[in-house]
């Protein structure tokens, strides 16, 4: 784990399980044969060294008759399994009520499939784990949570043209990434754009990122790199970025004519 409120909650959760278990005379081995998993992952488990899946612990509640109070840690246990930069950006983006994000390299994280989003981090090098895939992926889907609060956050996007041809995952991802991407377009308080590699004129060549404002009226920005992701504060830098996001819009294709060109990129290339 990659933060101390992670491993905390993690470690707590484990020495609960290993106390009903106990008290249940069970060995690891045969509770991990009792609810399904392998010896291995109840101590890891236990250990808090690695993350049990809602089923491990509704399956646990129930063997060791718990009556509930093993199961009533999923919620805590699924906030600790997403890694701290993706927790942090999620509450970000929950206390905004207008994000803005131009992405150029690939679909915004927002706007992903699973597959698109699990092609994307089977390609990151070094490898990542199955298990750490798993956590990642379901961590990015997480966030979607935004599109759904209430009140409705004014949400838009500006892809660039690259980012709909490329076929992440194979042609049959891509063709599912493109018609999500079709499908999220109908809602009321999202818009889709789309930068035409033809453009000219382009105000950000110097990378992708993002424009949050929150409830408070405060305004913050993030940027992506390599080996980093940095969530910007200072008013300037800001003011900057969010000067870039409006040129940026304006240079791109307007909504509808944005949805054509999906469309028309989902005939072509599929």
């Amino acid at each position: 784990m990659e933060d101390e409120e992670a491993e905390a909650v993690l470690r707590a959760v484990g020495r609960q399980i290993k106390a009903w278990r106990e008290a249940a005379g069970l060995r690891q081995v045969e509770l991990g044969a009792a609810i399904g998993y392998g010896e291995e992952m109840v101590s890891s488990v236990e250990r808090g060294r690695r993350v049990p899946k809602p089923d491990f612990l509704d399956r646990t509640d129930e063997v060791v008759g718990a009556g509930g109070k093993v199961s009533a840690m999923k919620e805590d246990v699924e906030r600790a399994r997403y890694p701290k930069n993706v927790r942090d950006l999620k509450k970000i983006e929950d206390e905004s009520t207008e994000l803005g994000s131009y992405t150029a390299l690939y679909i915004d994280g927002l706007l992903q499939t699973p597959e698109y989003a699990q092609a994307l981090y089977e390609m990151r090098r070094p490898a990542y784990t199955e298990e750490e895939i798993d956590r990642l992926v379901a961590a990015r889907m997480a966030r979607k949570s935004v599109f759904e609060r209430v009140p409705r956050p004014e949400i838009t996007f500006v892809q660039e043209e690259v980012t709909l041809r490329r076929p992440v995952g194979g042609m049959m991802v891509l063709r599912q990434q493109l018609e999500h991407l079709l499908e999220v377009a109908k809602l009321r308080h999202v818009t889709i754009q789309v930068m035409p590699t033809s453009c000219e004129e382009h105000a950000g060549m110097n990378g992708q990122f993002r424009v949050l404002k929150s409830r408070s009226g405060r305004t913050l920005a993030q940027t992506t790199g390599q080996l980093y992701d940095r969530v910007i504060s200072d008013h300037q830098n800001v003011q900057v970025l969010e000067m870039r996001y409006g040129m940026i819009r304006a240079q791109a294709l307007p909504p509808r004519e944005s949805l054509a060109f999906i469309e028309e990129v989902l005939k072509c290339e599929t």
